[in-house]
């Protein structure tokens, strides 16, 4: 059961932006998507707000998270949050590829 996190990233004058131009320039975001379980981790701008940025960030399981919130670069990115004042909410879901119901199958690629 994999889980996603997506954390919204809301700031003032484009702040948000910044931030994620600063995690792609330093290289934390791709050493984020090289650490053994992380399956997604990647960017998007809201069409609705654009002081808004999304954050998808998929990890194989509980432990992947887990050692990656350990790692020394949650400090960097909390230090980048509070640089360009940003405020943070989060939602958390698990997957449940193997309980999908027949009759919603259709509607899926895979």
């Amino acid at each position: 059961m994999t889980i996603t996190m997506q954390l919204y990233y809301s700031g003032q004058n484009g702040s948000a932006s910044l931030f994620v131009t600063e995690m792609e320039e330093t290289g934390i975001a791709t050493k984020i998507r090289q650490e053994p379980g992380n399956l997604a981790y990647n960017y998007y701008q809201s069409l609705s707000d654009p002081e808004t940025i999304l954050l998808v960030d998929t990890w194989k399981d509980q432990e992947a998270l887990d050692i990656h919130h350990a790692s020394p670069m949650m400090q960097d990115i909390l230090d980048l949050r509070e640089k360009y004042g940003l405020t943070v909410r989060s939602e958390r879901y698990l997957s449940d590829q193997e309980n999908i119901p027949e009759r919603d199958k259709k509607y899926h690629n895979e």
